[in-house]
């Protein structure tokens, strides 16, 4: 019989002890230790202590407040979750990380975390080059299946997943706060569509839990975390983007730079990441080639319940013999169609300009009656 693990509950417990860091919650998680002897065994005497006194008298112990509080806000939607080790969507790319989060409070399409994962950073104070940079990569990233994950920050944070969200993508934001906090204040319409489907809002802080400059480096460890690749678009010499590239280095993922001009002083931290080793990016491709083990599928797949060869030819349209209710990635389109990627982009615009096709997460669809 396998060992005991704690639910939700018990790993509310085990969040709010005394003298227990996430670090080391963590390892004790990782033991898969039974609950909760084992648990009580490894732990430190006044965490110990503590949830002993939880278990056997919960009325007593002054952790059944706040807990019956995350528990609350947690049954107030069937969108809110708690996230942790041996939840079936926790990621498990987190593992490989030194210090991984304990848990996660997720708010949102949890969804949004099966697609491979690709985090997008950058500056702030972005230029008109960069946000049309990040939106553009964005797009074609999200049509090619992937989710774009970044921390809802102002400049390339914010386009990259507006862009994602628009052409019916998904993304995950990491906040340096709790999920229903909005931060920055101006992204409140992008904080709400985070919550609808295809997007999902992830903290390692309770709900509640206020934005603090100290917050928002440790988020950092999180958005490359979850991801197998970190894209910075733009970056100053001194930029919190260049500590995501620092961390993603470390967790053993690969690091992508946009150049840009030598005179634009947005450009310089990504030309010293390239300079430092970082891939060099012009196109999504360049990314694509290097992460080809993590595409969705290794080969083009035809879609279910394909529309007739005749039916479609009949049309005068033959991307619509690819096409069904299932969504088709652009890049397989391309290679079941024999167009190119430009001839298809534009097409396909066409078809969802006439309401007979759309893009939803994952590719294109067919619309009923088309």
């Amino acid at each position: 019989m396998p060992a005991q693990r704690p639910g939700v509950r018990e790993w509310l417990a085990l969040f709010r002890l005394p003298g227990l860091g996430g670090a080391r919650l963590a390892e004790l998680a990782a033991t898969a230790t039974a609950w909760p002897d084992g648990w009580l065994a490894l732990l430190p005497r006044e965490a110990a202590t503590a949830l002993r006194l939880w278990l056997d008298h919960p009325g007593r112990s002054p952790l059944t407040v706040e807990i019956d509080r995350a528990e609350a806000w947690l049954a107030a939607a069937p969108d809110r979750h708690l996230l942790h080790p041996g939840h079936p969507r926790w990621p498990t790319l987190l593992a490989e990380i030194p210090d991984p989060p304990p848990l996660l409070w997720a708010w949102g399409d949890l969804a949004a975390l099966a697609p491979p994962r690709l985090a997008m950073v950058g500056a702030r104070r972005a230029t008109r080059e960069g946000l049309a940079n990040a939106a553009s990569f964005a797009r074609e990233l999200a049509g090619r299946g992937w989710c774009v994950v970044s921390g809802m920050a102002l400049g390339i944070d914010a386009a990259a997943q507006q862009a994602a969200l628009a052409a019916g993508g998904p993304s995950v934001a990491v906040l340096g706060c709790g999920v229903d906090v909005v931060y920055p204040a101006r992204h409140h319409r992008l904080h709400e569509r985070l919550r609808e489907p295809g997007g999902l809002l992830l903290s390692e802080h309770p709900p509640g839990t206020p934005a603090r400059p100290a917050f928002f480096p440790r988020r950092n460890r999180i958005v490359t975390g979850l991801s197998f690749g970190v894209l910075v678009v733009e970056a100053a010499e001194r930029s919190g983007s260049l500590v995501s590239a620092r961390l993603a280095a470390e967790q053993g993922r690969e690091v992508f730079a946009l150049p840009g001009s030598i005179h634009n002083p947005q450009a310089r931290g990504c030309l010293r990441l390239i300079r430092d080793g970082a891939v060099l990016v012009r196109e999504v491709d360049d990314i694509v080639a290097e992460l080809t083990q993590w595409l969705p599928a290794a080969s083009p797949r035809v879609p279910a319940d394909p529309l007739p060869a005749e039916e479609g030819a009949a049309s005068g349209e033959p991307l619509l013999r690819w096409l069904s209710g299932q969504p088709t990635p652009v890049d397989t389109l391309v290679g079941l169609s024999g167009l190119g990627i430009a001839e298809c982009q534009r097409r396909l615009l066409e078809l969802e300009l006439e309401g007979r096709v759309a893009h939803a997460a994952g590719g294109w669809v067919r619309l009923s009656g088309a």
